[in-house]
């Protein structure tokens, strides 16, 4: 069994059944505790008062750091130290397990880089989703979610703040959740790299529950899977996610800031073809280059690999 010595491996459960626990468990830990914490708050900080005058727009004008503060709590434990656990159930190597190790800087830095040339493919795919004919009650959730964003982004919270729990805090736990648990016994499921980076990407776009952007979030999950695998690492995946979620948080509350912009006039801004083709062959070459010139010189441990 070599280091695969954990009590699941022990008792034989399968990777696809893990996978399976793992994505069902991990959701409703983390929704739950997100609640939990936010009432718990709520209430300490004097409650709401009449709750029959209340909207969950005004809710979050007046509870937007206790939202924040509950849905970072809930990340931490719902998903990164649940991942932790989830690892250390399989194996006594739980940080090689998620692949918690360090890459070279350069890998780091191009995977950054590619992030910025795959930013306007996934805004052209992003405007080209939301112009399906999408039921009016998905077009109803969606807008409610962008309004919940924009008064948090107009609470003036310290952009430190907003950037730890909107930025640093998911490029964490859902690097450790996502690329460093699921992808890794997807791995295992599949027999093989492609196909788990592929589910990773997928899974990574459906969590987020916005039918109209799981396209484009998609396609940022399966790079963020591929720099994972191909490093070795989840470093890389870390400060891609940490990049582009600390990017929209400025171009959030400088849009917030204007009175004659809104966060939807930011996520439906059209990019032409002349750009986004461009930056699709960019793209490629830059891929093509992590492929082939760049590979983990220390690899998995052994028991680990699915190669």
């Amino acid at each position: 069994m070599g280091v695969l010595d954990g009590p699941i491996e022990r008792a034989g459960f399968a990777p696809g059944l893990t996978v399976g626990i793992g994505l069902i468990a991990g959701f409703f830990l983390f929704q739950l505790l997100s609640l939990v914490v936010a009432l718990g708050l709520i209430l300490l900080s004097g409650g709401v008062g009449d709750p029959a005058q209340l909207d969950i727009g005004t809710l979050i004008d007046r509870f937007a750091r206790e939202f924040l503060v509950a849905n970072t709590v809930g990340q931490v434990l719902g998903l990164g130290l649940f991942a932790w656990l989830l690892a250390r159930l399989h194996t006594r190597r739980a940080a090689s397990f998620l692949r918690l190790r360090p890459v070279p800087a350069a890998f780091s830095v191009l995977s950054v880089v590619g992030l910025l040339l795959l930013v306007p493919v996934v805004q052209w795919l992003g405007t080209w989703s939301d112009s399906w004919p999408w039921p009016e009650w998905i077009r109803t959730f969606e807008a409610t979610q962008l309004d919940l964003i924009e008064k948090v982004l107009t609470q003036n919270l310290g952009l430190a703040f907003t950037l730890l729990t909107m930025a640093v805090t998911p490029a964490i736990c859902e690097e450790l959740f996502f690329r460093g648990y699921l992808q890794r016994q997807a791995e295992r499921m599949f027999g093989g790299w492609a196909s788990a980076v592929v589910f990773s990407g997928v899974v990574f776009g459906l969590y987020h529950i916005r039918p109209t952007q799981a396209l484009p979030l998609s396609v940022l999950g399966v790079y963020l899977a591929y720099v994972t695998w191909r490093s070795g690492s989840l470093v890389p995946a870390l400060l891609v996610h940490f990049a582009n979620n600390g990017l929209a948080v400025l171009l959030g509350a400088y849009v917030s800031s204007r009175a004659d912009l809104s966060p939807a006039d930011l996520e439906n801004l059209s990019i032409p073809l002349y750009v986004t083709l461009p930056a699709v062959v960019f793209f490629a070459g830059l891929t093509w280059l992590l492929h082939t010139r760049f590979r983990d010189p220390a690899g998995d441990e052994p028991g680990f690999s699915t190669e």
